[in-house]
């Protein structure tokens, strides 16, 4: 199969929104009466301005037309129930337009919407030690309690970045351009058919963040073991719960002590929000399935879009770093250590 025909879906091989940055102040002052400088963020499929205003800084988000309008209402709404259940978690906030909407729908298909900026340094720039890997934990966990009670009718779409759907992935191994990891992402996969998916659904499940990488967390520069917020909110979905875990374990895997690192972030999750043991048994096989899932879309998508590659690749090398750790330790040991970690908290 032609890398340029890999089947990655519509919306992911979709091109972002093209608007400018003087259109973006022109949409900020038409619907929110703010005046501003507008200046361009990286983002996957979205398009995404920081808003420089007298009033404070906000980010711009134009959802990308290809996205479903459910699928962009389930994360406001979602941010919006946080505001409400737990107003302590530092996670943006939505502002309403002139109308008092929480949204609105450009002329193109696109929805336009408003959030606080979060102040912060960006994890991958700040120190990782266990306390700051506890203290993510702790965050996420604290995230997932208060989501487990949102629901809407889109948070089931079908997301490639839902660990759940890795078994998809093997028409897009070819891509990866490392032999050694190719071969490692097959197996994993393997793994993951046999002795994974079948468990999934027997496991809690609910909305949950899926997207706790180190671009998405932002620690105080004052004191890097300080979550100070959580932003984007667009890969949200339902799923089984640990999967959002295992999304922020494939980030804060430490290649040197892959199964000590992981136990700091669960140690911390299970503190703000109880593990089942099967869930905690799964957890090293779904964050493998989570490191093949970022290398293999990224693989693809660098090809097919190689003016966004930078912002694309920018989590690959460690995944694949991590994903050879851990898939050398000795079966069951990595569950072990992450099943003292829960029972220590």
């Amino acid at each position: 199969m032609p890398q340029s025909a890999l089947p990655i879906g519509s919306l992911l091989s979709a091109p972002r929104p093209a608007f400018t940055e003087t259109e973006a102040q022109g949409l900020a002052r038409t619907h929110f009466g703010l005046d501003g400088t507008a200046l361009p963020l990286t983002s996957e499929r979205d398009q995404n301005f920081r808003l420089a205003t007298p009033q404070g800084a906000f980010v711009l988000k134009i959802a990308n037309a290809a996205e479903p309008r459910g699928v962009t209402e389930c994360q406001t709404l979602a941010l919006l129930h946080l505001e409400a259940v737990a107003p302590g978690l530092p996670v943006p906030r939505v502002i309403r337009t002139g109308e008092g909407a929480s949204w609105t729908e450009l002329a193109g298909g696109n929805l336009l919407r408003l959030l606080t900026w979060v102040e912060g340094e960006p994890l991958w720039r700040a120190r990782r030690g266990a306390a700051q890997r506890r203290a993510v934990g702790l965050c996420l966990g604290g995230i997932a309690a208060a989501l487990a009670d949102f629901s809407h009718p889109s948070a089931d779409h079908e997301l490639l970045w839902d660990i759940r759907h890795a078994a998809r992935l093997r028409a897009l191994l070819p891509a990866i351009p490392d032999a050694r990891t190719a071969v490692l992402a097959e197996q994993v996969l393997d793994r993951f058919e046999t002795a994974v998916a079948p468990r999934l659904a027997d496991l809690p499940w609910q909305v949950v963040h899926n997207d706790m990488n180190p671009h998405n967390i932002m620690v105080d520069p004052a004191n890097a073991d300080r979550v100070a917020g959580v932003i984007d909110f667009g890969d949200l979905v339902r799923t089984a719960r640990v999967c959002d875990l295992a999304v922020a374990g494939s980030y804060q895997v430490d290649p040197g002590d892959p199964a000590g690192t992981l136990a700091d972030l669960v140690a911390g999750y299970h503190a703000a929000n109880p593990l089942r043991p099967e869930e905690v048994e799964l957890l090293p096989d779904l964050v493998a399935a989570r490191m093949v899932t970022t290398i293999a879309i990224a693989s693809a998508r660098a090809v097919q879009q190689p003016d966004n590659a930078p912002y694309i690749l920018r989590n690959l090398p460690a995944s694949a770093a991590g994903l050879e750790a851990l898939t050398a330790l000795a079966p069951g040991a990595a569950a072990a250590a992450l099943l003292r970690a829960t029972e220590a908290a």
